[in-house]
Formats: structure tokens, C-alpha cells, sequence
């Protein structure tokens, strides 16, 4: 088991400052860096490509970035996760979903083919709620986290505007299966795992009119019997797994872990539950999983694979990306596991 980290640049001296953290690992979010320039934060210009129905990277830009990495001592693993520009008509089963299909079943080729391992996704709608109410909650020493409560928001459970119908939990699990059937074939040809994230927030069959599937452990079992198959698996985003009301997460992990389904970790914790909770740091004596006890049911399980911090509090002198917050959490991450190596 090893720390990665999530970031929207490969510049120089990002990955430089990945490594003297220790990081080992890291991955792109739907936006990779391309060309000459790897300074950017994700935007939409020659800089950058944003993976999108029908605009895919190339083996060669792939390559170009599992090899930058590699220049500095790092691992590619792959890109974090896909939007909903790229999965929302294959989710509600609307026209144009074939085209949707195409761009991520070649998307998981050009990774295979660029020897990248990991697509992650989810499957949640885009528009519904918020995924959070606040992002200047004040946690430890007054460093900016985010929150979620669910009373800050206007009818949380009325249709939203845009929807055209109403939408089925049935009909969902039909639209994913089917997704499931049409790309884990394709994946398991170019040697690329599939990793799912849970919903966030989780919990309610509902928001804004649209079922949430992935809310809760019994989902995420059927998700991974619907097709089984060895190339698909977990985001194990242990924040959203905490956020559930009455959820022990060692259990969560002895659970998907035996059944051999995570493939990488997003290690960060909350305080509170659905339908109010904030997040905060990994070692915050309040939050709401022991860390150090869910990172040896992680070693006990036989997981050797990468934990990722995910979101971190906006700490004093802290950059958009959070450096030093993320700094905080690897090297707290890193501690635990050298701990729990050595006995």
C-alpha cells in the first residue's frame, strides 16, 4: 500500500513537490495535460484537453504523461474520474448515449494501449443539489473546510427544473447494468480496472427527483455482482461511506476487501452524518472513523494499492490546490502506514 495524490497539472514543479512529500502515485482528473505546457489547473485551452463525449486523449498523449511522472519517480495510474458530460445520457438512457458509450469505451483502449491502469467514474446526476452547502466551514484552528446540510437547501426532494420525466430506480440499475455489459468486456481486453464512487452526498433514495444509486453498501454489492468481473471495482471513498449514518467503515472494508473490489482508496473522514456533516482532517480527534484502525483493516484485508487524501481543509497561506493541506494528510497517511508495516 502506498499515498497518491490527485492533481490537474503534471508541471515540473508539481510533481516535484508530490515526490519530496512522498507521494508515489498519482492521477489526472477528466482534464490531462498535454503538449509541451503541464502548467496548467484545468482550463479549456491548448493546454489542456477535457475528456468529453466524442474528445478522448491519444495513446501518445498518455504516454506523454505516465512519462513525465515517470521522470520524476512517479507512478500515472490513471485518471481520477469521468463527468457527467461523458456518462449522464447513458445514466438517464437518452439519445446520443451510443455516442457516450464510444467515447469511453475508447477512452479505456487508449489507456490500456498507454499501459495507464485505472478509469475511475461515478454515477451521479449533474444539477440536482449542491454537493456542498458551504466551503468556508471553519474545522481545527479555523482552516476552511467544506459542509453539507441539507436544510440549507429549497426543496431538496421537488423535481428539478431541467428534468424532463421522472426517472425510475429501476430503470437506473437497467441503464448501468447495460453500461456495465457494453464496457467491462472492453476493459478486461485492454487490461484497465474500472473503479466506482459512491454518491455524495449518499444516503436518500433521492434528490432533486433523480434516484441515487450508489448510497449505501448493499449498492455497491450489487454493482459488483451485476457483472463480475475482475476489472471492476471500488473508488472506496471512505469520506462517503462515513458520511452514512451508522456505517462502521472497518466493517465497509473487511467487506469489499475480502471480496478482493478495491482498487484504490479515497482516504479522508467527516463529522457528522447524512443530512449534515463537514469534512476535516485525517487526525481531527472528532471525526468519525479511527484512521489509524481503518488503515490496518486495510492491511489486514490484503489491499496493496494506493490511498489517496481526496479533499483536504484550506489551511493558513494554502494554495487552490492545497499544498500544504495536502501535505498535512500525506504525510500523516504515509506515518500510519509505516507504522502499521512495522508492527
Amino acid at each position: 500500500m502506498r499515498v497518491g495524490v490527485r492533481t490537474r497539472t503534471l508541471a515540473d514543479d508539481r510533481l516535484a513537490y508530490c515526490k519530496q512529500i512522498g507521494v508515489d502515485d498519482v492521477f489526472v482528473d477528466h482534464r490531462l495535460p498535454r503538449g509541451d505546457i503541464f502548467t496548467d489547473e484545468g482550463s479549456d485551452d491548448e493546454t489542456t484537453i477535457t475528456i468529453d463525449e466524442g474528445v478522448v486523449p491519444s495513446v501518445s498523449e498518455l504516454v506523454e504523461a505516465r512519462e513525465r511522472a515517470a521522470e520524476h519517480g512517479l507512478r500515472f495510474m490513471g485518471i481520477q474520474s469521468l463527468n457527467y458530460n461523458v456518462y449522464g445520457k447513458i445514466m438517464l438512457g437518452k439519445p446520443g448515449q451510443d455516442a457516450q458509450l464510444e467515447t469511453i469505451t475508447e477512452l479505456v483502449r487508449n489507456l490500456g494501449e498507454a499501459g495507464v491502469p485505472i478509469l475511475g467514474y461515478q454515477w451521479n446526476p449533474r444539477g440536482v443539489v449542491p454537493m456542498r452547502t458551504s466551503e468556508s466551514t471553519p474545522v481545527r484552528g479555523g482552516a476552511a473546510s467544506s459542509e453539507f446540510d441539507i436544510e440549507a437547501l429549497a426543496d431538496p426532494y421537488e423535481p428539478v427544473e431541467s428534468l424532463d420525466r421522472k426517472y425510475t430506480e429501476a430503470e437506473l440499475w437497467e441503464n448501468y447494468e447495460r453500461f456495465l455489459e457494453e464496457v467491462l468486456p472492453v476493459a478486461e481486453e485492454a487490461g484497465v480496472t474500472m473503479a466506482l464512487h459512491p454518491a455524495d452526498p449518499p444516503t436518500v433514495e433521492q434528490l432533486g427527483g433523480i434516484p441515487r444509486l450508489f448510497r449505501d453498501v448493499s449498492a455497491f454489492e450489487r454493482a459488483m455482482d451485476a457483472v463480475p468481473s475482475d476489472n471492476h471495482g471500488l473508488k472506496l471513498c471512505l469520506g462517503c461511506f462515513s458520511e452514512m449514518p451508522d456505517t462502521d467503515i472497518e466493517a465497509v472494508v473487511r467487506t469489499f476487501g475480502e471480496r478482493d473490489d478495491i482498487v484504490f482508496v479515497h482516504f479522508r473522514d467527516v463529522i457528522g452524518t447524512w443530512p449534515s456533516f463537514k469534512e476535516t482532517f485525517l487526525d481531527d480527534e472528532h471525526s468519525n472513523y479511527d484512521e489509524r484502525s481503518v488503515m490496518r483493516t486495510l492491511h489486514d484485508v490484503g489491499f496493496q494499492g494506493v490511498v489517496v487524501p481526496d479533499h483536504v481543509p484550506d489551511m493558513v497561506g494554502d494554495t487552490d490546490w492545497g499544498h500544504r493541506g495536502r501535505a498535512q494528510a500525506v504525510g500523516y497517511l504515509n506515518g500510519l502506514n509505516r507504522s502499521i508495516r512495522s508492527g
